[in-house]
């Protein structure tokens, strides 16, 4: 794995409506050690804009991480959404139905999936709109469902996840899941994500030795790693910014004062991937098997 990736590009997403958001962000660095750098700076993103980005733009040899959840809950129902007959079987499958439903939604936006008759009883919307099947059977947890990663999150690194059935507060990722899967699903048979695109039968194989890969990524642990808690894991000064970076061991950036903290986030994430791809253990963590890596997949950095 030593060497196996020359750039490292983390991307802060929104699921807001409309087509530009001040919450993407694009942050990148190389393996040389240099700093991380916006992604033309100043630009106010679309998600088309980040696809076109994906294809066309991407360095070879990157490590992308998303910083959204790439699935949905399926291990504690043996479903995505149980009791519709419409459930797709796996995680490649998920993203199709959202992009085919949302098809006429403008910006990559998924208002259509959410606003369906027969998915919508399954998310927590605005409006105290919370579906019949927003929690799974039996369940105590009032936060909905949740993933073996997300699990694993809040185990392993203290951190403090939503569902991504919940589409309220400002802390939800759901949106921003829900619009990622459209954007995956255009990526697919052109930019593999891990681990879907290597679950075969009954094992996960390795990276290829060559070749661009997507992973999910929470900007959350990079602060985790960087020295601050969860609970203050967003920067929003170059001060700040640096200190992290200092504790990754990586090259601070130019600047001082206020910085927003999606620019914060993407940089001190791009730098966070390049101090953690070589680490084995991070492709092959305690909990995921070939069946979650076909269905929910992982968070990179959860090992």
């Amino acid at each position: 794995m030593s060497g196996r990736f020359r750039h490292f590009a983390a991307i802060d997403w929104s699921g807001a409506m409309g087509e530009r958001h001040k919450g993407i962000a694009v942050g990148l660095c190389g393996r040389d050690g240099e700093p991380p750098r916006l992604v033309t700076p100043g630009h106010r993103w679309s998600r088309g804009d980040v696809l076109d980005w994906l294809l066309t733009g991407l360095p070879a040899e990157t490590l992308v991480g998303l910083d959204l959840g790439i699935s949905l809950p399926f291990e504690d129902c043996g479903a995505f959404f149980p009791g519709w007959d419409e459930s797709p079987p796996d995680a490649k499958a998920l993203w199709a139905l959202v992009d085919k439903m949302c098809s006429e939604d403008p910006h990559l936006a998924a208002a259509s999936f959410v606003d369906h008759l027969a998915a919508s009883r399954y998310f927590r919307r605005h409006g105290r709109r919370e579906g019949a099947q927003f929690h799974a059977p039996a369940a105590t947890d009032r936060r909905g469902r949740f993933r073996v990663t997300e699990r694993a999150q809040a185990e392993r690194k203290s951190c403090k996840p939503y569902s991504n059935f919940n589409l309220v507060g400002a802390a939800q990722v759901g949106k921003s899941s829900l619009t990622g899967m459209r954007v995956l699903d255009r990526l697919q048979g052109r930019l593999p994500v891990w681990p879907f695109d290597f679950a075969q039968g009954e094992r996960i194989d390795p990276l290829p030795e060559r070749g661009s890969v997507v992973v999910e990524i929470y900007t959350a642990i990079a602060a985790i790693d960087a020295g601050r808690s969860a609970s203050q894991s967003k920067m929003r000064s170059y001060e700040e910014l640096n200190k992290a970076l200092a504790e990754l061991r990586s090259p601070t950036v130019h600047g001082c004062g206020p910085l927003d903290d999606h620019s914060a986030d993407a940089l001190l994430t791009a730098a966070w991937l390049r101090a953690q791809a070589d680490r084995p253990e991070l492709w092959s963590p305690a909990g995921l098997t070939p069946a979650l890596a076909r269905t929910e997949g992982w968070t990179f950095g959860v090992a």
